[in-house]
């Protein structure tokens, strides 16, 4: 996936130039064919700066599809429960800035293809990241989909999950602005049972979306649970029947949003980030090195070795 920078916005400035040197009481053709040259500058800006489709194939791990003034970002790991691995992470982070960058979208959503939304983290695709402490994207133009590090996100994410949605799954769409669940959702943030802990941001997320004591009995225990209990907890703010019922629902969401005035959307948001930003900002920045050292752990390798052998663990606390 190639990122096109903005670097253009110079053509425009030079054109503005050429207007500027233009003698006093210049020629109505001069004018004209200067108009041109700002129009056609501005274009290439555009150009530019839009957002390109990626087509579902079996090589794109992320897809891209543009409708209007919205787009969908789609997980394409089905063979994997749409596991995230590096790759597909660093795939979202571009989408994310591409998506934010392009002056003609103005809402986004996010869903999984096949059977699930997403399953989480491939644990052993992330592993070497994980344990050297190297951020997870180092691409420049990136916006982190777990919103952890800056640059923020400054337009609206509509999440619509179906299937699994577990672990790091649950935690990109806690990280969205509104959520949407198919009936068949099913969330977890299990990662306590495997000898990890939630390091994508459900410690700070999912305990001031559902309340300490809600948050608490799922992540202390490892226990799933349903559309219908994420909707009673309000992480989630619609329940569809089906999945493809939820995806109609999300886009129904999204374009309306697209329909309002663009600036007050992006001040909205801006405005109530201040309110909780400066409040997690420090938990954020340790959630990657107590996630990181939880890997060198005598818990984290008996974790991966019950799931492989699916027998229970025997934890130490080690």
């Amino acid at each position: 996936m190639n990122i096109t920078g903005l670097f253009g916005r110079r053509s425009v400035l030079k054109a503005g130039a050429l207007l500027g040197g233009l003698s006093a009481l210049p020629s109505r053709a001069a004018l004209a064919d200067a108009q041109e040259r700002n129009d056609k500058a501005r274009e290439a800006v555009a150009d530019e700066a839009r957002m390109a489709d990626i087509p579902l194939n079996s090589t794109a791990k992320v897809t891209v599809e543009r409708r209007g003034q919205i787009v969908l970002i789609g997980i394409n790991r089905p063979y994997i429960h749409n596991r995230v691995d590096p790759e597909t992470y660093a795939g979202l982070a571009m989408a994310y800035y591409q998506y934010d960058h392009d002056p003609s979208l103005r809402a986004a959503v996010l869903f999984g293809h096949g059977d699930n939304f997403s399953r989480g983290i491939d644990v052993d695709a992330f592993a070497a990241i994980v344990t050297s402490g190297r951020p997870r994207t180092q691409e420049r133009a990136a916006i982190d989909p777990l919103a952890k590090t800056a640059p923020a996100r400054s337009k609206p994410l509509v999440v619509v999950a179906h299937g699994d949605a577990w672990n790091m799954g649950h935690e990109l769409l806690l990280a969205a602005d509104i959520r949407v669940a198919a009936a068949d959702a099913r969330f977890g943030q299990d990662e306590a049972s495997h000898g990890r802990f939630p390091g994508g941001g459900a410690t700070i997320r999912f305990v001031r979306e559902a309340g300490w004591g809600n948050a608490m009995r799922y992540m202390l225990t490892g226990e799933h649970w349903g559309a219908e209990e994420a909707f009673r907890m309000g992480v989630v703010q619609e329940i569809a029947p089906t999945r493809e019922k939820a995806l109609e629902a999300g886009i129904a969401v999204a374009t309306k949003i697209a329909a309002c005035g663009p600036l007050g959307i992006k001040t909205t948001l801006a405005s109530a980030h201040l309110a909780i930003d400066s409040s997690q900002a420090e938990a954020m920045s340790k959630l990657n090195a107590q996630y990181g050292a939880l890997y060198g752990t005598e818990d984290f390798k008996e974790g991966r070795a019950t799931e492989a052998e699916g027998r229970r663990p025997s934890y130490r606390g080690k």
